[in-house]
């Protein structure tokens, strides 16, 4: 059985890229919580163009080639309602998109199915309107 996996797509005005969010990531992949397949950096120009970005110095040189093969320039189809990186990156912007496979889910999924359960839909919400 295969964990959830999550498309995250974390935009950035200035970024850094100190190593200190693939730390964590692997602070977390230790303790069982969740494993980074991959990590694809990406910036959209002003006319909605994608352009694929080099990894940052120091990293794995493949970095980003299986996100990018799996989304596929972008992923989704408009007519059929999926969902695409457009959806998510706006013009003018860089982003990093990293596929997440949650390790701790995997067992609660399991339960589901074997529940004769299968998931609808999800969200995450933001922190904004927790606190309100």
């Amino acid at each position: 059985m295969t964990a959830p996996v999550q498309v995250l797509v974390v935009g950035f005005d200035e970024p850094t890229f100190s190593g200190e969010v693939l730390a964590e990531l692997e602070r977390l992949r230790e303790q069982g919580v969740v494993r980074l397949l991959d990590v694809l950096l990406v910036q959209r120009a002003d006319d909605g163009t994608f352009d694929t970005l080099e990894p940052p110095p120091g990293t794995d040189p493949e970095l980003g080639r299986f996100a990018a093969e799996l989304l596929g320039g972008g992923g989704g189809d408009p007519d059929d309602g999926s969902w695409s990186l457009a959806d998510s990156v706006p013009p003018g912007t860089l982003a990093a998109v990293a596929l997440i496979e949650h390790l701790w889910a995997d067992p609660l999924v399991g339960a589901i199915r074997r529940a004769g359960g299968r998931p609808l839909d999800e969200r995450w919400l933001p922190p904004e309107l927790l606190e309100a």
